[in-house]
């Protein structure tokens, strides 16, 4: 087994393009958005030698590699990744032997205090033993969703509508019904100051800590010319009350970002903007429409529990992942991990 960069677009594209569980933080364009941001990354190529071929190798895997710099700690992360097409524990356990490997010598050329990786692996018993026997441990944060919201959207509109919760398809109705309500797309970079602008009134009445203008342009920036971004701005009469910025990425949306305003709680703008997303998804020939993160089951005051019933009331299922893992490489990383345990206690998470 070899492991090495990949620099060629169309080949990284491809091999996702054949993988079963995957978002778009896999992406090539992730990979062009770190960069952006001025994080380091790699690329790599997971091979093995292929057994009746002389000098022949198969790609069996990847993983994007982002070199993190924080006041928290210096670390590599593997955001949902990596990516396998392989579903036999044995041969997921050697192919994560051998990456971490890599991470490692990396690592120590880097001088991070850890490596922490994000699955998109399913929550089963049999893939968190595989993390735990090659001396991973649960990280104490998240950074990216562990518990997904997923629809499936071939089905045709109306049969979609029929499955939904009763109150969000009646809300749905009203606000096509209502003419003061409009749903615009939007692709140029007022756009996302727009959005960004009713982001931060999210972010005042929700209190989390909140990504900056420049992350969001440049996100914006990664998937536009590969026609792969758009923004929704939801208004009434004329005023901006609702907005989503949604990537559509090999035939599946993600809802990844949301903003709102509550000047008119009664207005169902939002309804009808991920309906519209919806639509549009379809209409891009996607399979499934990715809601993004939901709370866990039972937590009535987890600070998502009023988003996560809304996504829910469209109809979909739930998927869990393995919970984000750490390797640490450094005894620093134990300050780096009660830090976050105490800031993940602090927000209610």
């Amino acid at each position: 087994m070899e492991i090495k960069q990949i620099l060629n677009k169309e080949i990284w594209e491809n091999f996702l393009l054949e993988c079963k569980e995957k978002t778009f933080l896999s992406s090539w364009n992730w990979g062009e958005f770190n960069k952006m941001m001025g994080n380091n990354i790699w690329r790599l190529g997971i091979y093995e030698s292929e057994k009746l071929k002389a000098k022949s190798e198969k790609l069996i895997g990847v993983a994007l590699v982002v070199k993190i710099v924080a006041k928290r700690g210096t670390f590599l992360f593997v955001p949902h990744g990596p990516n396998l097409k392989l579903k036999v524990k044995s041969e997921k356990l050697k192919v994560l032997e051998s990456l971490l490997a890599e991470l490692k010598k990396i690592g120590k050329e880097e001088k991070v205090g850890f490596i922490r990786i994000a699955p998109t692996l399913e929550r089963s018993e049999e893939n968190i033993e595989i993390f735990g026997e090659i001396g991973f441990i649960n990280a104490p944060i998240h950074m990216h969703p562990e518990i997904t919201w997923e629809l499936d959207i071939k089905k045709p509109e109306e049969e979609l509508l029929s499955k939904m919760r009763k109150t969000t398809r009646y809300l749905i109705r009203q606000a096509q019904k209502n003419s003061d309500i409009r749903i615009e797309q939007g692709l140029e970079l007022r756009d996302i100051e727009k959005f960004n602008q009713l982001y931060q009134e999210t972010v005042d009445r929700h209190h989390f800590v909140p990504f900056s203008l420049e992350y969001l342009k440049n996100e914006f920036l990664a998937f536009r010319d590969d026609n792969q971004v758009l923004i929704f701005l939801g208004k009434y009469k004329g005023d901006l009350i609702s907005s989503g910025i949604f990537i559509f990425w090999q035939n599946i949306a993600f809802y990844h970002q949301g903003a709102s305003s509550l000047r008119y709680p009664k207005i169902p703008v939002s309804y009808l903007l991920l309906w519209e997303a919806i639509r549009e998804a379809k209409n891009r020939s996607c399979q499934k429409f990715n809601f993004w993160g939901i709370a866990p089951e039972n937590l009535k005051n987890h600070p998502w529990a009023g988003l996560t019933l809304f996504k829910i009331g469209f109809s979909g299922y739930k998927k869990e992942y393995v919970k984000t893992q750490d390797f640490p490489l450094s005894k620093k990383y134990w300050l780096t991990y009660i830090f976050e345990k105490l800031r993940k206690t602090k927000r209610g998470l």
